[in-house]
């Protein structure tokens, strides 16, 4: 995730990140430039055509722009309630490393219970990244190894040998509940990361999207091309920039688990439990 002053307006305005959509549209843009400078090239100077669509066009236009406000917001909900889950991971490791500490006398037990809650942030991350855990350090890796056996789903491996800990301690009932409920805590929040990361946008709305913008920009030059002349050229590159701009920027957030820089910063979340729960 990157990490940015949003008051700073010049900097940002002029400010080139090698994850912003110019640079990855750069010579999709230039295409559509060309392919719009040969059309009014041909309508002005071959066949001259005087036809024109711009109030078709404006009424499209009105109308994608509605269509991607929607994706960009449906897109932009599914961010932040991964980064809601996220926070609730923070809050209840905390919580639960709290009671151990109050309700646990063994000291062996302790360090056991709150390891079991310092790896579980690290296993669920990558379980969220296709479960790539040798980019964990060796000495996490190990120890998730260790607990998760044959198991597959390592974060259920992690919260059932935090369950079974919890069970092998010496206290009475009401605490073992209370302890209880934030364990399965762990699990409510995993689930609703799987639900998010396995419910991507509805295929025909996504394809839908790309088809409209693409048939949009093509037939820009031919529509307006009698009224704005090569100016047509910059209008039909800014507009499809725009508007892809749009489609990349939900696509990038839709699926927030990843490494990207629009990303949660579950690495960073990890450490932070980590570091909290040392001092714990």
């Amino acid at each position: 995730m990157i990490h940015y002053n949003p008051k700073d307006w010049f900097g940002l305005i002029f400010h080139f990140h090698k994850s912003d959509t110019f640079r990855k549209l750069f010579w999709v843009i230039l295409s559509v430039a060309i392919y719009s400078g040969i059309i009014v090239y041909l309508e002005q100077e071959v066949f001259f055509t005087t036809f024109s669509s711009s109030v078709m066009h404006s009424l499209l236009g009105f109308v994608i722009s509605l269509l991607l406000v929607f994706r960009t917001n449906t897109a932009y909900e599914r961010w932040w309630e991964g980064r809601k889950q996220w926070g609730a991971l923070v809050n209840v490791a905390r919580n639960y490393s709290f009671k151990i500490r109050t309700y646990v006398s063994d000291e062996s037990a302790q360090v056991r219970m709150i390891r079991l809650n310092m790896l579980y942030p690290y296993a669920l991350k990558e379980h969220l990244r296709e479960a790539d855990y040798t980019l964990l350090p060796s000495e996490i890796q190990v120890e998730i190894k260790r607990i998760s056996g044959k198991m597959e789903h390592i974060p259920n491996a992690i919260a059932l040998q935090m369950q079974s800990e919890l069970k092998a301690t010496e206290i009475n009932t009401a605490q073992e509940l209370a302890m209880l409920e934030d364990v399965n805590r762990f699990t409510d929040i995993c689930g609703a990361c799987e639900r998010i990361k396995k419910t991507p946008i509805p295929y025909n709305y996504n394809i839908f999207i790309k088809k409209f913008i693409f048939v949009y920009i093509v037939t820009m030059p031919i529509g307006l091309g009698a009224s704005f002349g090569y100016w047509t050229t910059l209008v039909a590159a800014f507009t499809f920039y725009t508007l892809a701009s749009l489609e990349l920027i939900a696509e990038s957030i839709e699926d927030p688990f990843g490494s990207d820089t629009d990303d949660l910063p579950t690495d960073e979340l990890a450490e932070t439990i980590e570091r909290n729960l040392k001092e714990v």
